[in-house]
């Protein structure tokens, strides 16, 4: 058993997904959200369609880090995550604009104090007002901020997203087929609108990270930060403090600094993409929960995926990969590698899309195509070796 199951998740969500499995999966069921037909407006030729989601575990490093150098500020990351989390989620449906937001804070008051959700719910209006500057409308709702300190030990910060789209301007990823290439754009870097730089490391495989990465140090000082039931050998096991620093380009950066970059949201590159190359989109995935083995659950079932092409994992990911000893299969089910959106297309529009991406300093190459097949399958190619899903 690998060490993410034994500490009771699951990169696959297999539990959940067998829950679900009677609901409604929608109008379009390879679509990455959910769409249904419009209750809201009562036009047939738009969907409604509503998202959720949040940080996850990536909270408890927030939480780790302010407590050990006092800086609140680290909170506004959080509310990225998760706003991002669900706005990327959305864009690869092929929706950018006229979104609203309400947020789900649940918080533990003893630990959690009003100053903290100051710079959650302002870092939450600081980031839609920076959208706005680059034509994208996200009004926020408000929400629920609920003190319920015998459910969560220390915060847990989710939002939803909910908006109506024209039929006409949705990527529901049924025009993927045999011969198109992937172009992916990179998680990690700096691009013109975020202020440092980023790992790429998003807001999955949090918990993996955290424990394989951080000494036993934060096991002993703060208990509230993991399930008491777990064994003690999957418990912060790792070398590192988030004070310790790590080269990255020739620039000493804080671990907890990299565990913690805020989740890239790729709306301002997408917002050109959709207005300007709708017709050559044929797909998207956000390589989020499941990392590179996402696109299994979206992509037609007649197709194989090899991705041949994909970025040197940046700094963060060898350096969780090599505290924990993980093997590569596993890392690339986790985690997005260093790659966290693809765009499905065809080889003429491949150098365009890589173009319109960098003119936002973001790295952007063809890391795979899509091939006949009898069966779906992914092969990935990585340093390690071939790995097939």
């Amino acid at each position: 058993m690998s060490l993410y199951n034994e500490r009771g998740v699951s990169a696959q969500k297999e539990e959940v997904h067998a829950a679900i499995k009677g609901l409604d999966t929608g109008l379009y069921p390879k679509a990455f959200c959910k769409m249904y037909p419009d209750f809201l407006g009562g036009k047939e030729d738009y969907v409604n369609i509503m998202h959720a989601d949040g940080a996850g575990t990536k909270s408890i490093l927030a939480y780790l880090y302010w407590k050990e150098t006092g800086d609140v500020s680290v909170w506004k990351g959080i509310a990225q995550d998760a706003i991002v989390m669900n706005l990327d989620d959305l864009l690869c449906v092929g929706v950018y604009n006229n979104i609203v937001f309400n947020s789900t804070i649940d918080r533990n008051k003893k630990r959690i104090p009003g100053e903290v959700l100051e710079q959650v719910i302002g870092g939450s209006q600081e980031l839609f007002d920076n959208l706005k500057q680059q034509g994208i409308h996200i009004q926020y709702l408000g929400g629920e901020t609920a003190d319920v300190g015998d459910v969560v030990r220390t915060i847990a910060v989710n939002g939803t997203m909910t908006c109506r789209w024209p039929k006409n301007k949705l990527i529901t990823n049924e025009k993927i087929r045999a011969g198109d290439v992937i172009v992916g754009l990179a998680s990690y870097g700096q691009c013109t609108y975020e202020t440092e730089y980023n790992s790429g490391l998003g807001s999955n495989g949090l918990t993996s990270a955290r424990h394989d990465v951080l000494s036993k140090y934060y096991a002993e000082k703060y208990p509230e930060t993991f399930e008491p039931a777990l064994a003690d050998d999957v418990v912060y096991i790792g070398e590192h403090r988030m004070t310790d620093t790590c080269n990255v380009n020739g620039k000493k950066i804080t671990i907890g600094k990299l565990l913690l970059s805020p989740t890239r949201t790729y709306a301002p590159v997408m917002k050109v993409l959709l207005e300007e190359y709708f017709d050559a989109v044929h797909g998207l995935i956000h390589c989020s929960g499941g990392g590179q083995t996402k696109c299994l659950k979206y992509v037609p079932e007649n197709v194989r995926i090899i991705k041949d092409n994909l970025f040197l994992p940046p700094v963060i990911f060898e350096l969780i990969q090599k505290a924990g000893n993980a093997p590569a299969r596993e890392m690339y089910q986790v985690f997005n590698m260093g790659c966290r959106l693809e765009v499905y297309t065809s080889e003429k529009h491949a150098e365009a899309i890589v173009k319109a991406a960098g003119e936002f300093g973001i790295d952007a190459r063809v890391i795979g195509r899509v091939e006949a097949s009898k069966q779906q399958e992914l092969i990935i190619h990585t340093k390690e070796g071939e790995l097939k899903f």
